[in-house]
């Protein structure tokens, strides 16, 4: 399985933007390209990473849906 792919926009908690493919830093006084490779790499990793939690807690929401729904009960 394929790891996720980040999405175009701000990164979680940080003042960097992902737009058409390039790291932004994003600043009160406006945006810079994030040029320097090892420092990109990083934000990749962590976008990665980060698309992957989502997606884990989205699976998770959609198992926990389903089970409520078998059991109309409410018991887990």
């Amino acid at each position: 399985m394929s790891a996720p792919t980040p999405q175009q926009g701000r990164l979680a908690h940080a003042p960097v933007v992902l737009r058409g493919g390039r790291w932004w830093l994003d600043g009160g006084a406006g945006s810079v390209p994030a040029s320097d490779p090892a420092f990109t790499a990083v934000l990749d990793d962590f976008a990665q990473s980060m698309a992957a939690a989502d997606q884990a807690v989205a699976n998770l929401l959609i198992r926990q849906d389903e089970a409520s729904s078998v059991d109309p009960g409410g018991r887990r």
